[in-house]
């Protein structure tokens, strides 16, 4: 059985909280027509701070798509290593040990890929696969997990490492001054993480059935425009309405399994926004403090894109986990607009992750998962 283990995270040492966005948007729009709207919006997003890679004062200005990329590259090479270093010590395994390196990201682009870099750098075998998602968006956490899983079935006792990183604060436009672009200015906020799915043993989140469904005529509801400045987000204000579909496809998955979508021990779902999350409890009737880990990310980095879920598994270990075969669902949302699906079972086969020594674990390490850590400063 295919098992997701616990998460390690990272977000940036430059923190931009709620009162900082409202009041960069007073100054930067004070003559915008919309801006009372686009102040209520990001008000009632509930996100209390985000954490970037520069400095706001960097982030305002834009250098051009290909200074942003050349940043983009430099941050993740700076940022990624360490947080596959712990997402291994808790897998309790080695990079010689992995299989397959899926690696997930819409606020940048490389190639060849981040994973031929890791590989060469950190020791990972050579034969090991390579699978880039670059065009799922935030519903890319979600499928990271779905063919790690499938990947695992197909190759028994393989094991993939699961990256994400996504630094949404590089993909600021200060031309786009749509309501959506400025919500989504005081959404979104950066996160590196990654987690290890083991082939056999291990302590987390036993895989047994993944899906997708993707709702028709939705493609232009979340979208980037790329264009000689970058990506330019574009968001639909009628994404929030798209939970009421979906609930259903969830529903419907766990069905099939024979499970009840309603009456789950532990849910993981991307936080999209706080509307995103109301409407799912409502529609699978289920009572808000079931997101309660989405919402945790929510409100303490923002719509940190394809780590969400990730982060939201991070969380659910550090509460404590719950009871042996506990049955619960993983949710991605993202363009198309798509859906990610997966549903598990805690399990506890492995030995702790906490007890045991890899070769690439620091004894005594005291950063905990999910803080800012400094790192080296990247060449710009």
């Amino acid at each position: 059985m295919a098992t997701l283990c616990k998460p390690a995270v990272s977000v940036p040492q430059y923190v931009i909280t709620m009162e900082d966005t409202l009041a960069l948007a007073r100054s930067l729009h004070a003559d915008h027509p919309q801006l009372p709207l686009a102040l209520r919006l990001i008000q009632n997003t509930g996100v209390a701070k985000r954490h970037i890679v520069q400095p706001i004062e960097e982030t305002l200005r834009h250098p051009g798509f290909e200074d942003r990329n050349m940043l983009y590259e430099a941050e993740a090479k700076a940022r990624v290593p360490e947080v596959i270093e712990r997402a291994l010590d808790h897998a309790g395994l080695r990079p010689a040990d992995i299989d397959m390196i899926v690696y997930v990201s819409c606020t940048g682009f490389m190639m060849p890929s981040l994973t031929a870099w890791l590989i060469n750098t950190m020791g990972f075998p050579g034969h090991a696969r390579q699978l880039p998602i670059a065009q799922l968006g935030c519903a890319a956490g979600g499928a990271a997990i779905n063919r790690a899983h499938d990947f695992c079935r197909s190759y028994p006792g393989a094991n993939v490492l699961i990256v994400a990183c996504e630094f949404c604060s590089l993909c600021y436009q200060p031309t786009d001054l749509g309501v959506g672009s400025l919500l989504s200015n005081g959404l979104f906020g950066d996160a590196v993480a990654a987690a290890v799915v083991r082939g056999e043993g291990g302590t987390g989140i036993a895989l047994e059935r993944n899906g997708s469904h993707l709702v028709p005529d939705t493609t232009d509801w979340i979208a980037y425009s790329v264009r000689a400045t970058g990506f330019h987000f574009l968001l639909d204000k009628r994404v929030p309405t798209t939970m009421e579909p979906l609930a259903p496809a969830l529903r419907t998955m766990a069905d099939q399994h024979g499970w009840d979508a309603t009456g789950l021990d532990f849910y993981i779902i991307h936080a999209g926004g706080p509307r995103i999350l109301d409407d799912l409890s409502h529609f699978l009737e289920v009572p808000p403090e079931a997101f309660r880990f989405s919402r945790g990310t929510l409100t303490e980095y923002g719509n940190i894109a394809s780590a969400v879920v990730l982060d939201a598994v991070r969380r659910l270990f550090d509460e404590g986990g719950v009871a042996d075969g506990a049955r619960g669902i993983i949710a991605g949302f993202g363009p198309g607009i798509t859906a990610e699906m997966a549903l598990g079972r805690w399990t506890t086969t492995g030995a702790s992750a906490d007890t045991v020594m890899t070769g690439g674990q620091v004894a005594g390490r005291q950063e905990r998962d999910g803080e800012p850590a400094p790192v080296t400063e990247p060449v710009r």
